[in-house]
């Protein structure tokens, strides 16, 4: 029998390690901006063509490279910083793994311009598909100059899943901020396709973060610094007055390096319990300074999931950081007695009471509101008079009577009655009748032929909404509200390319955006219809509801930005309705062609048969 086990080349090998490494443009820049990091640079470019699809050039005054270390650099598991097994417990730089530049090499054509301080020459190197093709000598400044052409050119199965260039735009935009928020000291700049996106000059690092997220933060952050024995930690943290449902800014660094970490948000969440409203959140940016050896960032391809060796211990004291940051801002909410400029009421005193006597009350201790009285006439228990409030009900008693008689039964009734679920909707509306009763200001009840209709009034709303600006998109027939003075609004500039992608949806839905410049939009119009909602606040929670969901199909884009706007416009629960507006409701609601769920699959109605409610008074 044959061996059927062999060594990979190392060609092939190269291209494994790359699908774990390099997974889209934005792993490139990445991976190549660490390095100069690394590399001591003061100032880094990038420069993106087609949202790194046609090329990524990363330049850097870092020490460079010798003609060598410049060739050895690109072999899988070369490193400069790892000498023994030892000193992965040591690291405080970001690239350590040695397969980046390797991994990049083997599914791109990278050229490579290097050269270190003092020499009269450097060495331009070539590389395509893991193979060298040229290296020569050659006059460059010190640093490091990399360029990296059509990737995945030779993996076109990975290629062809690639998103829009919007969308991988983004993505590099995302890394790239994440990298520029640890490096304050560094001077970055990234322009794609020749226009400059981000110019972030040396700085401190409160205003490195408005740099990259505007201004506007600076109001909303508060300083955190905490020092122990086993950690520092460090940063901003928001005000509870600032909090909202999405568009917040969450970053967790750790000794210079971006992470995710699910536990210690959960500890900034409680921190913050019953500061703001459930479903809230606050933005946070927050730096760990602690010792390589107790932790562990090699357990991710990516390293954004970092092991900690005293989470517990941690999780405790940035608990108790921020709460201690939030009473020291007077953050917590308390009842303020500021009684300047207020008028002098005078304390009462008893001697100045006179002959001034308190009311008194009287009542009749033989009152029944259950008894019908003959002097009542029956005309005053009109329907209409006993349900003005939304949690009245049907007059239960035999001695009143009702405006509109009810009308006798029919006379036979098929065997087995389809469910409202099996129901035509034009049949279903043909069932109810104009008389409609409001529970606890969320639910509409109606009288059907099969029993009891209940409807949830949000969700009816939602639904009749979705299918309104679904049609505006469609027919590009939106109606705009002007605003008497224009709102701003502060994008990142990973968030512009998603904005400017969903700008015409957002146009046919009635919003009216213009461009300022530097991240900066004025919002001019709003859909009509939207009273009592922030502008800014439903433009970026629509914007971030589009990166998160990740769609780049445009139907879906706009059934998206439909909904959420749905959503935001809809009535809330506990809202008392007049009949008028119960009646459009349910008109509404019965007008769609899909009444009886929301778009995104939500029960909006149901019916309790008329045998169930019978079944409850048999006894």
């Amino acid at each position: 029998m044959s061996d059927v086990i062999r060594l990979l080349p190392d060609s092939v090998a190269n291209q494994i390690a790359a699908g774990e490494v390099i997974q889209r443009p934005a792993s490139v820049v990445k991976e190549l901006v660490e390095n100069a990091v690394d590399a001591g640079a003061h100032q880094i470019d990038v420069l993106v063509t087609d949202a790194g699809k046609t090329c990524i050039q990363v330049i850097d005054d870092g020490k460079g490279m010798s003609e060598t270390d410049a060739r050895l650099a690109f072999e899988r598991h070369a490193t400069s910083k790892i000498r023994e097994a030892s000193d992965l417990f040591a690291l405080h730089t970001m690239g350590f793994r040695g397969e980046a530049l390797a991994s990049i090499a083997a599914v791109a054509q990278v050229e490579l311009r290097t050269c270190q301080e003092g020499e009269a020459l450097g060495t331009r190197l070539l590389i395509a598909g893991s193979k060298v093709e040229e290296q020569e000598a050659v006059a460059c400044p010190c640093g490091s100059n990399f360029s990296v052409k059509n990737l995945f050119y030779n993996v076109p199965a990975r290629r062809k899943f690639l998103k829009s260039n919007q969308t991988e735009l983004s993505n590099i935009l995302a890394e790239f901020e994440r990298i520029a928020l640890v490096n304050p000291d560094i001077s970055f700049t990234l322009y794609h396709n020749g226009t400059e996106m981000l110019n972030l000059p040396a700085i401190q690092l409160r205003q490195r973060i408005m740099g990259v997220f505007g201004k506007k933060l600076n109001q909303e952050l508060l300083s955190m610094d905490v020092t122990t024995s086993m950690i520092r930690i460090h940063g901003f943290i928001g005000k509870p007055e600032t909090a909202r449902k999405k568009g917040v800014r969450q970053f967790f660094f750790v000794n210079g390096r971006y992470m995710r970490h699910p536990y210690f948000h959960k500890a900034i969440a409680e921190a913050y319990e019953r500061l703001v409203p459930v479903g809230e959140q606050v933005s946070y940016f927050i730096y760990f300074e602690v010792d390589p050896a107790h932790i562990d960032v090699n357990i991710h391809p990516t390293k954004t999931e970092i092991k900690f060796e005293n989470e517990q211990a941690i999780w405790q004291i940035l608990s108790a950081a921020v709460k201690e940051t939030l009473g020291r801002f007077n953050a917590v909410p308390s009842i303020d007695f500021d009684t300047e400029g207020m008028p002098d009421i005078p304390a009462f005193e008893s001697s100045r009471q006179g002959s001034v006597t308190p009311p008194s009350a009287s009542y009749d201790p033989s009152y029944n509101p259950f008894h019908v009285s003959s002097s009542v006439p029956p005309s005053s228990y009109s329907a209409a008079s006993s349900f003005r409030k939304p949690t009245d009900w049907e007059p239960l008693f035999d001695g009143l009577e009702r405006k509109t008689p009810v009308e006798p039964e029919a006379k036979e009734m098929p065997p087995e009655e389809p469910t409202l679920y099996d129901a035509h909707p034009e049949e279903t509306v043909k069932e109810i009748t104009t008389q409609h009763y409001q529970y606890k200001g969320s639910y509409i009840l109606t009288s059907v032929k099969s029993g009891l209709m209940i409807i949830n009034q949000q969700r009816a709303h939602v639904r009749i909404l979705y299918d309104r600006y679904m049609r505006q998109i469609a027919d590009k027939h939106h109606v705009s509200q002007r605003l008497l003075f224009p709102e701003m609004v502060h994008f990142s500039a990973s968030e512009i390319p998603v904005l400017e992608e969903i700008k015409d949806d957002l146009l046919a839905l009635g919003f009216d955006l213009s461009n300022l410049g530097g991240g900066s939009y004025a919002i001019n119009g709003v859909p009509a219809g939207i009273e009592g909602l922030s502008p800014e606040r439903l433009v970026t929670d629509l914007v971030q509801t589009a990166i998160e969901k990740g769609v780049h199909v445009k139907e879906e884009v706009q059934s998206l930005l439909a909904l959420s706007l749905a959503k935001a416009s809809a009535i809330v629960p506990g809202q008392v309705l007049t009949s008028e507006e119960m009646n459009n409701l349910v008109d509404g609601l019965f007008a769609v062609s899909t009444p009886n769920y929301t778009p995104d699959g939500k029960i909006v109605l149901a019916v309790v048969k008329e045998e169930d409610i019978e079944k409850l008074f048999k006894n």
